[in-house]
């Protein structure tokens, strides 16, 4: 049987690069990478994409791909027309769109931690945009999308792992939010999760948090014990005087015990680096 085609728009990402590097042995595998990111020209794999410039058309026509996953970043309204070219390449084909969203879809909603099937609302621009795209895939036929609402990825190579180290080194503060009640991921379970829904030919909307709560300071705090020896200066920062929620728990569409994670699981996976 033929391997699955599919393209990553957006592989030159931290999530889009952890995705290929899992996906890349088991199916046919594509990404798209932006002309500022040169390292990704060698490899055969890749597709030069710049948000602004080019037609996503013209790279879904050279890899005809099965699954499309977007871990895009750039230009808001370019985005939105992209997903726009998507939605109508996905209709017209036998394909499936895969979306990487937010727990900012539900960033207005700060009392509670919020599942699958709760209506979205968001303050932040950034909020806004990942629920217009996502209000396109629900309009199309449930078995051709895929949503996944994401909340902090963490990993030791992730941007937000980078500039905490960066600012230590530099002896500047670390922002950490005391009242945030939050959940978390990483790079390898995020993209373990990915590769099993994709074998075993899912849809709809799953949540791909932990499966527990975490004080953002907490977190950061044994984030930072685990990836170096230093002592840390800290700027608290209070947006509200109450406790609030960013947290995407898993009710309906809850995946396998060994593809769950606890925020626990996610500081051991800190090793110094």
């Amino acid at each position: 049987m033929e391997k699955k085609r599919i393209l990553i728009l957006g592989a030159s990402g931290f999530i889009g690069n952890a995705i290929y590097k899992e996906l890349c042995n088991y199916f046919n595998t594509f990404g798209t990478y932006n002309a500022a990111r040169r390292s990704f020209e060698s490899n055969k794999q890749f597709f030069k994409y710049n948000l602004e410039e080019d037609d996503v058309f013209d790279v879904l026509g050279e890899t005809k791909p099965d699954i499309v996953i977007s871990a895009l970043r750039g230009n808001f309204q370019e985005q939105i027309i992209a997903h726009q070219h998507l939605v109508e390449y996905v209709l017209n084909k036998k394909c499936k769109l895969f979306f990487i969203s937010s727990a900012n879809v539900f960033d207005a909603y700060s009392k509670y931690p919020s599942y699958e099937y709760d209506k979205t609302l968001s303050e932040s621009i950034y909020g806004r945009l990942k629920i217009k795209i996502e209000n396109m895939l629900l309009r199309i036929p449930k078995e051709k999308m895929v949503i996944l609402r994401v909340p902090m990825v963490f990993g030791n190579g992730s941007p937000r792992v980078k500039e905490m180290k960066t600012n230590i080194s530099n002896n500047e503060p670390v922002e950490v939010f005391p009242n945030l009640i939050m959940n978390v991921t990483n790079d390898t379970k995020l993209t373990q999760q990915i590769h099993y829904l994709i074998s075993k030919d899912k849809s709809g909307i799953y949540h791909l948090g932990s499966n527990d709560l975490v004080h953002h300071d907490e977190f950061i705090n044994e984030i930072l014990k685990r990836v170096g020896s230093f002592n840390p200066l800290f700027k608290r920062v209070y947006t509200t005087n109450e406790e609030r929620y960013l947290a995407v728990l898993p009710k309906d569409n809850k995946l396998p015990k060994n593809y769950q994670t606890t925020y626990e699981e996610v500081i051991e996976e800190h090793v110094i680096g």
